[in-house]
């Protein structure tokens, strides 16, 4: 009987691989398509009475980049998650019907030619990091210098004008770039590889405080960058003036300090960290204060006389989009006035896809943040779960702070809505964060499923 029964526990279960479901990815990728297309039509039914011109290159246009995104995915990365790719073409292609929309109204400036030329420099990159990048561990090496160079990017601006009150930008002539959002995706990597070298000494190591022996901060040396961290974020905030960007980085590194040792109190001592210093500088720095003062009191410009802000503005469009909204063409969102093909381009989505395109825009955020989370889950290293949660993070972090500032729950910031908003190194870095996910995705998948993976599930249980 004996050993009947030790010959069924060490029955060997052939490894086995998770499906690649290409051709799964290439149906949604036509869906996408044909969904952009058809409301790149519908605006200029509504508008004219016609189908625009343009249509039918827009829609060929956007198919090519699908494609070719797709045959890199498929050679290069045959195991990768089906979803990711489909959900960001249908959001770049809603976004480029958007801007469409609102060009309509200011023909003197046009967007979305320059957001399809930016469209397209970002799937180029996509591509290449598909290609190029053949094992995600290998970014592990450069976190030093990913750093320096994320600091150099964010340091840059503060030597060029401000632009509506921020220094977030670099402009040499009709040229424009904001450094800021590729140093997101550097500061990710190196967040990632830091924790996954020192996650032991941060959750193990360092004094109990007293009368709290759960909270226990670990030691000088290791708590220094962490210190070093939020310093940083709240300089950023002052000099660059950027709530968004400040919170940013901040609310990355908290995630993933938790994500790394699994001790909530980080949680708390990061909220902490980050509700002084923004209160303080909300209260000291008179551009984030009057961002603060205008989300207090949202009608404060009409009471006296001089109109809506913008932020009355975008409230009126959201409440005029009722359930199912206006139309695609039919709204009003333009009188939000400059920034309404970017800080406030969710107000244009809101009032004429009304809440139930709303909410599924914001599925399809979930949706894209969910399956970056679980390719970090279903890693062994360290370094590559900790890169997917904080790639996916930046996309959440970014959605929950735009979103939030323009329907009033937190104070505006002047960030991007991916891929939905104008801005070139916004939908750019953005395809490089997706490109990043689908190859982590990749390697998450393609792990053979058997008796080794049962094994160190059941260790890493026991732990």
């Amino acid at each position: 009987m004996t050993g009947t029964r030790a010959g069924t526990a060490s029955t060997v279960v052939p490894a086995v691989r998770v499906p690649r479901r290409r051709g799964t990815e290439l149906a949604l990728l036509v869906v996408a398509v044909l969904l952009s297309v058809y409301g790149y039509c519908d605006v200029g039914l509504a508008r004219n009475g016609t189908v625009p011109p343009g249509a039918a290159g827009y829609g060929a246009g956007l198919g090519v980049l699908a494609l070719l995104a797709h045959l890199a995915v498929r050679f290069r990365a045959p195991y990768a998650d089906p979803l990711l790719l489909p959900i960001a073409v249908l959001l770049n292609g809603l976004g480029l019907v958007l801007i469409y929309r609102l060009d309509l109204e200011t023909p003197s400036d046009e967007a979305a030619p320059t957001q399809l030329i930016w469209s397209t420099i970002g799937v180029g990159l996509f591509i290449a990091v598909v290609l190029v990048l053949r094992d995600h561990r290998v970014l592990q090496r450069y976190a030093y210098l990913s750093v320096v160079t994320a600091l150099v990017l964010m340091i840059v601006p503060i030597f060029f004008p401000a632009v509506n009150g921020a220094r977030i930008w670099i402009r040499i002539g009709g040229f424009s770039i904001q450094p800021g959002e590729f140093a997101k995706i550097l500061l990710a990597v190196f967040f990632a590889s830091y924790l996954a070298a020192n996650r032991n000494a941060l959750a193990y190591t360092g004094r109990t405080i007293w009368r709290f022996k759960r909270l226990q901060l670990p030691t000088g040396r290791v708590l220094g960058p962490i210190v070093a961290i939020w310093l940083l974020s709240v300089g950023v905030l002052v000099l660059e003036r950027d709530l968004g960007t400040s919170l940013l980085f901040f609310g990355l590194f908290v995630i993933l300090l938790y994500v790394a040792t699994g001790r909530t109190g980080w949680i708390a001592v990061g909220l902490l960290l980050a509700a002084l210093g923004a209160f303080a500088v909300g209260s000291l720095e008179p551009h984030v204060h009057s961002r603060v003062t205008d989300w207090l009191h949202p009608f404060a410009s009409i009471d006296a006389g001089q109109g809506p802000n913008q932020l009355a503005q975008s409230l009126f469009a959201f409440a005029a989009g009722g359930m199912l909204g206006t139309g695609l063409g039919a709204g009003h969102s333009i009188l939000i006035g400059f920034a309404a093909k970017s800080d406030f381009i969710l107000a244009t989505a809101g009032e004429e896809l009304g809440l139930t395109g709303l909410c599924a825009i914001f599925l399809l955020y979930a949706l894209l943040v969910e399956r970056g989370y679980r390719a970090g889950l279903a890693l062994r290293d360290s370094f590559g779960r900790l890169l997917a949660i904080g790639l996916a993070s930046i996309v959440a972090l970014q959605v929950f702070v735009i979103a939030g500032g323009v329907m009033g729950l937190i104070p505006l910031t002047g960030m991007a809505m991916p891929f939905l908003a104008q801005g070139g190194s916004s939908v750019v870095t953005n395809w490089i964060i997706v490109a990043l996910l689908i190859r982590v995705s990749d390697s998450a998948r393609a792990q053979p499923v058997g008796n080794a993976d049962r094994a160190d599930r059941a260790d890493k249980e026991a732990r």
